[in-house]
């Protein structure tokens, strides 16, 4: 009796050990690189990198963000941020399996700003993070879209460009019209936005927010 407890305890502690390593091997299904940026984030001449990579088992294809910073004693990049927030899956479970609709985001690095470029409904948006106090935070976003409910543009299609500069708290609105530089309407106002958003906090349903 005594060795058919044991061996059913074995059979737990292995049931319990195998579904563990499961759980820890599904974090670790981001085996796909999609996008891979370099240049200098943290102002110290080195090169730091950015990568995308994209969970190929989970039906969703979430995306993980990943960015590593140059050290001081010239050794290999140390990983500084890692986010599976800040880009949505290609197949989201509210859309049912079906595809979101929308690129990949693009990174860019320039004169230490961060940038990520997405596709969203009626245009895109662009999100400017600058490495300072320790973190990536966001310190400008532009967005571009239009008021087509016909699939295409044309030469009724009013265009808006937002610019918010979260520094400084102000957004500036522009309406116009495509292959015109004439402003119809300009709109200005200042949201303070206290403490600035982090990059390992942002969320790509965020852009909602500006």
């Amino acid at each position: 009796m005594k060795n058919i407890s044991l061996y059913f305890v074995f059979i737990l502690i292995s049931v319990h050990m195998n579904l563990f390593a499961q759980k820890i091997k599904s974090k670790n299904n981001y085996v796909y690189q999609v996008r891979e940026e370099k240049g200098d984030l943290n102002n110290d001449g080195k090169m730091d990198k950015i990568i995308v990579e994209m969970d190929t088992v989970d039906e969703t294809r979430p995306l993980r963000l990943q960015i590593f910073l140059s050290q001081p004693n010239g050794k290999k990049l140390t990983l500084a941020v890692s986010s599976t927030k800040i880009i949505e899956p290609q197949y989201p479970v509210e859309n049912q399996g079906k595809f979101n609709g929308y690129q990949i985001p693009n990174f860019f690095i320039e004169k230490g700003i961060l940038s990520m470029w997405s596709e969203i409904k009626g245009g895109n948006i662009t999100y400017d993070f600058k490495y300072q106090k320790g973190n990536f935070e966001l310190i400008h976003v532009t967005k571009l879209t239009n008021n087509s409910t016909k699939g295409y543009v044309d030469e009724n299609t009013i265009f808006t460009d937002a610019k918010f500069n979260l520094i400084s708290g102000l957004r500036i609105e522009t309406d116009g019209k495509l292959g015109s530089e004439k402003v119809l309407n300009k709109r200005k106002k200042i949201v303070l936005i206290r403490p600035l958003p982090k990059i390992q906090d942002f969320k790509f349903s965020d852009k909602k927010l500006y």
